[in-house]
């Protein structure tokens, strides 16, 4: 068998590369032929992003983010791969790849060349400010064009925003979640400072994500309520398209399992002092321990590491990586295995010691444990109540969250939607909706133009629906975009801020 290369199955990488990054072709197939469907007479078309309804047991609202990134991202691509680029080669592209894949010898493009013309995206969005936590029903934004000859502009684009948007909410509302309950188990134990809250889920998801964009628009969700991450190019993107300081997200040393490997199982404890004493003998410094025996390592190797650690500026960070959180953190009581009754938060202080709050909350001395398998909301809460029963502070663990919170998720999770919901034809507003017959899961839009205000009284965005286009200007939503432009910039604090509020 003769291996071909790329470059002899295809004549023209760069020509491959120009239609990948065109985002001209970021859409589903059937949105090629509505500019022809729809009724001849249509003008302006509304739209809106809405979170419909929950999968999760309890959940009434939804964060709303990453507007910014997304308008930002997709007018930057616009500009670049298809204004700044000569029509002839665009539309002969067009032509081709439409021919191949739906088999039409000669597409429309009559509206291509007219927006090629025009030179800039023709639509208008309206959004709530970012990091609003949004009652279910409730629009994120609403999107409508701005000239009558590009009416299909706004529900063209709806396949790649929702594509770029509804993991960012979702992410943000699920570490929203992980960190009112952090909150509230914080205060049960008497404590009033809450720096460390910041600390206590880590973003350990990056290698499970479905892409780089998909790592960043997640990551930056989570950085909205905690700063603890180890994927850096969500701090990146949040310093790019939002303003955030470098410093909004942070991380410590750590080892992984091929470095403790590399020492042998014969030379663990040597691995383990080497860390702890020659290369990090001050700060914090995460180490994971279950390579092999979990329970050696807190019953051996820290005690005999104990007058070194106690003299660190910095705790010893423990990483068990397998087994079942909750059992493994605060014990498994019906385990014939001592150390494994017990669990790693009190073995670490039966090594270490420990210091209590004034309502008798014990904190292990320069030490704690991380766990960063399979943690879910859930998952945290078990633990917390847990170490809570044993009358420990909930600062001493801190909970890595991974893709399988992050990740094991759908669009359907708050069955997020871009929906049509108002045309003008002929001159004259109509309002439009679905409903359909046969649906059991919240599938009907709303009617017409929605405006959203704030209930200042129960504190709660409400909406309003059929409204004229006029009373978008004034509701609760801003005008973040329009013909190419961005306005009403957020940054990542002020975001942050809604978010934590």
């Amino acid at each position: 068998m003769t291996l071909r290369l790329v470059s002899d199955i295809w004549t023209d990488i760069d020509q491959l590369d120009r239609l990948l990054d065109n985002p001209l072709f970021w859409i589903d197939f059937y949105k090629v032929g509505h500019v022809s469907q729809y009724p001849t007479d249509t003008q302006f078309v509304w739209s809106n992003w809405t979170a419909r309804s929950s999968r999760v047991s309890g959940a009434k609202h939804v964060i709303w983010f990453s507007g910014q990134y997304v308008m930002w991202t997709l007018n930057e691509a616009w500009k670049k791969h298809f204004f700044s680029r000569p029509l002839s080669e665009l539309l002969a592209e067009y032509r081709m790849l439409i021919k191949a894949t739906l088999g039409v010898a000669e597409p429309r493009t009559d509206h291509i060349e007219a927006l090629h013309h025009l030179g800039y995206l023709p639509i208008k969005i309206y959004a709530l400010p970012e990091g609003s936590s949004v009652p279910l029903g409730v629009p994120m934004f609403v999107i409508t064009n701005t000239l009558p000859a590009f009416f299909w502009m706004p529900n063209y684009l709806e396949t790649i925003i929702s594509n770029k948007t509804w993991k960012a909410c979702t992410s943000a509302t699920t570490a929203q979640r992980f960190r009112r309950m952090i909150v509230e188990y914080v205060r049960q134990v008497g404590e009033t400072d809450f720096s460390f809250v910041d600390w206590m889920a880590h973003d350990f998801s990056f290698r499970g994500m479905s892409g780089l964009e998909d790592a960043i628009l997640s990551g930056m969700g989570h950085l909205l309520s905690f700063s603890g991450t180890d994927t850096i190019p969500a701090i990146l993107a949040a310093h790019k398209y939002y303003g955030a300081d470098l410093s909004c997200g942070g991380s410590v040393p750590a080892t992984e399992h091929s470095v403790m490997c590399a020492g042998t199982q014969e030379g663990e404890f040597e691995t383990f002092r080497h860390q702890i004493e020659d290369v990090y003998p001050t700060g914090p410094v995460s180490l994971v321990s279950d390579t092999w025996d979990l329970w050696r390592v807190l019953t051996d190797y820290i005690p005999r590491l104990k007058e070194s650690i106690l003299a660190r500026d910095g705790k010893v960070i423990i990483r068990p990586d397998s087994g079942d959180p909750v059992k493994i953190v605060i014990g498994d009581y019906d385990s014939f295995s001592e150390p494994a009754q017990k669990g790693v938060v009190e073995l670490l202080a039966d090594a270490l010691g420990t210091t209590s709050n004034a309502a008798g909350y014990r904190t292990i001395n320069k030490a704690g444990c991380i766990y960063g398998d399979s943690i879910t909301p859930e998952r945290a809460d078990q633990i917390l109540f847990g170490l809570i029963k044993k009358k420990f502070h909930p600062y001493n663990q801190v909970f890595g969250v991974g893709s399988f919170s992050y990740e094991y998720v759908t669009r359907d999770v708050y069955n997020f939607a871009m929906k049509a919901t108002a045309v003008r034809r002929h001159g004259e507003l109509m309002d439009i909706f679905k409903k359909p017959v046969t649906d059991n899961s919240n599938k009907a839009s709303h009617r017409g133009i929605p405006t959203v205000y704030w209930d200042a009284l129960e504190r709660e965005f409400i909406v309003k629906q059929g409204e004229p286009p006029e009373e978008l200007d004034n509701c609760a939503f801003l005008k973040v975009f329009e013909d190419g432009h961005h306005y009403h910039l957020q940054t990542f604090d002020e975001i942050r801020a809604r978010v934590r509020s």
